[in-house]
């Protein structure tokens, strides 16, 4: 499976997009909107400084995409599927083959991360963890 995410085109605080997600999707009333707006605006110029770079602004909507993989995932295990996120792959190739195919909507969407799904020929070994304490500090 391939998870795509949107790109600046439609991410960004002022894109076409965004209003219409507003407007005729959430179907915000009218006089949510420009505050709306203008919350989304501060989040990626200030809070999180997303519009310094086209990059920036993609690499935080494909995080958007992990949440949704996470849960794919889990969902997965539950009922005995394996799963292995990928992010080893040639993106100039994969892109170029999902941009022939029309998939990435003349560069509305990009690729953000590869998951495979199936079952395991053999056993694996078994997993190991570093003790919990070594990872997480309370404060």
């Amino acid at each position: 499976m391939i998870l795509l995410a949107r790109t600046k085109l439609d991410t960004a605080y002022d894109s076409a997009y965004l209003k219409d997600q507003f407007t005729n999707v959430l179907k915000l009333p009218a006089e949510v909107i420009p505050k709306t707006m203008e919350r989304i605006e501060a989040f990626q110029k200030d809070d999180f400084r997303l519009l310094d770079n086209d990059r920036a602004l993609f690499d935080w909507a494909s995080k958007q995409t992990y949440l949704a993989l996470g849960n794919m995932m889990t969902a997965a295990a539950q009922i005995g599927i394996d799963s292995c996120p990928i992010e080893g792959f040639n993106m100039e190739k994969m892109n170029q083959l999902l941009e022939e195919e029309g998939l990435l909507e003349d560069g509305h969407l990009g690729i953000s991360v590869t998951v495979a799904f199936g079952y395991r020929a053999k056993e694996i070994y078994p997993k190991t963890r570093r003790a919990f304490d070594d990872v997480v500090k309370w404060v």
